[in-house]
């Protein structure tokens, strides 16, 4: 790449389209095994005698916590081994996870399955994104990050579908009793769900690996020991291990300092956090086997943990990877950007984890009518609104550089909220629907403009790297505090889902401010990141 920002030219191959639709199913079956516990949360409440906040805590936080801990060294893995390889065997992993579910007979079980689903989806963005811009020239990576959006739709609305169908199916087949295995419906629907991922991991293992760096015309040295480096990572993430990578680095007293007074401000931070939330949204405790545990112990835990691991991440990064710290932290563009996607994603998983649930209560329909209805319209529109928004922000781009995307993501990100409002005031399901069209399509076009934004203001090797950082910080801020936080506005509103959900849209005024001052600042970020680059030592 040269000054001006050129690129070496390129021609889309067949193969690009291919590995595009193979990472693109990626993400709809990650989203899909992900998002299914959605419709199924009334069938396991039941079963398992769990409450509102119990389930926020296993679709957001317990996901969230290994899904963010874990992508951040299989990130490190995809800017050095061969990301097909790292994309199969991760699918493999949670679809088998994902099945795990089936045999849950308690909260444990079921948090285990979770967690096993979080660190195999943990590669799905990094590995997928890079594999896919070294396929894709820049002038298309709106498009790119469309269907990928798109994709995530689609399993979005499929995890809708085939959970409330295959769970109403079976429980309908077997209402007598004598199930096989003694399974419930939802039980069911994991094994379902679960099933596609192995195909799908058989022919990512065989799609060719694309040259790094060649579409840019930035040539990417291999990586002499990516396991290692990977495996480091971890560890200088990871609260406790952390002292002994600075100890192996011979970090400064005032690394050191920061470490510690780190670890003191969350601790007694988060013990704030859990008084508070106890006392507006007491919770029965949880057993695990021979503890009971205060959920808001486990979630205030995590947030912490995870908030441990983003500070130590990024200090880490300082001294291990001067470049990708000058690029990543130093780039106030890239964590605008950042947190304008952990912002919305409080909305987006917090909406989205309850509205089934909404549907049913408030309107009275069954799961399986909820999950085809609910779920196809997710779907469809799910598709519509990014394929719009993708080349749209493309043609905006060439038109206005620099802010062309910004724009895109502002409508979606500023008007949504206020439609949000009318669309969960509807009187019926049928209004409902018909209003959830407008909503679904404007919220769902802020992703390809705000993506393809973000992974163009590093350089190709550090792209892994900068999708773990962004999924680390959405993760914790977004997944695992939008559905609790829903659930918990749920508990202590005797189940008022309609208040808790519009609740989580207040967020929307700083993710507003953030994307006009991105408007002032992305042009200054992008002329300058080649210069950022080799002041920190990077050789391009």
């Amino acid at each position: 790449m040269n000054e001006a920002g050129g690129e070496a030219p390129a021609r889309i191959s067949g193969t690009a389209w291919y590995a595009l639709a193979l990472v693109a199913l990626s993400n709809a079956m990650s989203l899909l095994d992900r998002n299914i516990l959605a419709i199924l949360a009334p069938r396991i409440k039941a079963d398992l005698s769990i409450g509102d906040a119990e389930l926020g805590l296993l679709y957001g936080t317990v996901f969230a916590l290994f899904y963010a801990l874990f992508s951040l060294p299989l990130g490190r893995l995809t800017d050095g081994w061969v990301r097909t390889r790292i994309l199969s065997i991760s699918i493999a992993f949670w679809s088998l996870a994902s099945c795990l579910a089936a045999f849950a007979n308690g909260f444990a079980m079921l948090a285990v399955s979770r967690l096993g689903v979080g660190i195999g989806e943990g590669a799905t963005q990094p590995a997928g994104t890079s594999l896919l811009f070294d396929y894709f020239p820049r002038h298309r990576r709106g498009l790119v990050m469309a269907v990928i959006a798109a994709a995530i739709a689609v399993g979005l609305g499929m995890s809708s579908v085939l959970g409330g169908v295959a769970a109403e199916w079976w429980d309908v087949r077997y209402a007598g009793g004598a199930a096989p295995l003694g399974f419930s419906g939802w039980q069911f629907a994991f094994i379902v769900a679960s099933l596609p991922g192995f195909l799908l991991a058989v022919l990512l293992w065989s799609l060719r690996e694309p040259k790094r760096g060649a579409m840019d015309g930035i040539e990417t040295q291999p990586d002499p020991a990516p396991f290692r480096a990977s495996a480091a990572l971890l560890g200088q993430v990871t609260p406790g291990s952390n002292f002994l990578a600075l100890a192996s680095q011979k970090a400064g007293p005032r690394q050191w300092r920061a470490a510690i007074l780190c670890i003191v401000l969350v601790v007694a931070l988060m013990t704030a956090l859990v008084h508070a939330t106890s006392a507006f949204s007491p919770r029965p405790s949880l057993d695990f086997g021979f503890v009971a545990v205060n959920p808001h112990v486990i979630q205030w835990g995590v947030m912490g943990f995870g908030l441990i691991v983003i500070f130590n991440l990024l200090q880490g990064l300082s001294l291990r990877d001067k470049p990708t710290y000058a690029l990543i932290v130093g780039s106030p563009s890239l964590m605008i950007a950042m947190m304008v996607g952990a912002l919305q994603t409080v909305i987006n998983y917090g909406v989205m984890g309850f509205t089934p649930t909404f549907i049913m209560q408030h309107y009275g329909e069954s799961p399986a009518e909820t999950g085809v209805r609910f779920g196809l319209l997710s779907l469809a529109i799910g598709v519509v609104g990014p394929m719009v928004a993708g080349p749209l922000s493309d043609w905006l781009e060439r038109r206005i550089p620099g802010v062309g995307r910004v724009w895109v993501t502002l409508f979606a990100l500023g008007v949504s909220p206020l439609v949000g409002i009318w669309v969960y005031f509807a009187p019926d399901a049928t209004n409902f629907y018909i209003r959830f069209v407008l909503y679904s399509f404007i919220l769902t076009c802020w992703m390809p403009p705000l993506y393809a934004l973000m992974y163009g203001l590093v350089l190709p090797r550090m792209r892994g790297m900068t999708s773990s950082t962004y999924l680390i910080i959405s993760t914790i801020f977004g997944l695992g505090t939008g559905p609790y936080l829903v659930g918990m506005v749920s508990d202590a509103t005797g189940g008022d889902l309609r208040i808790a959900i519009l609740s989580a849209s207040c967020v929307a005024v700083p993710i507003v401010i953030l994307l006009l001052i991105l408007a002032r600042r992305i042009s200054k970020d992008e002329a300058l990141m080649l210069e950022r680059a080799r002041a920190a030592g990077e050789p391009v």
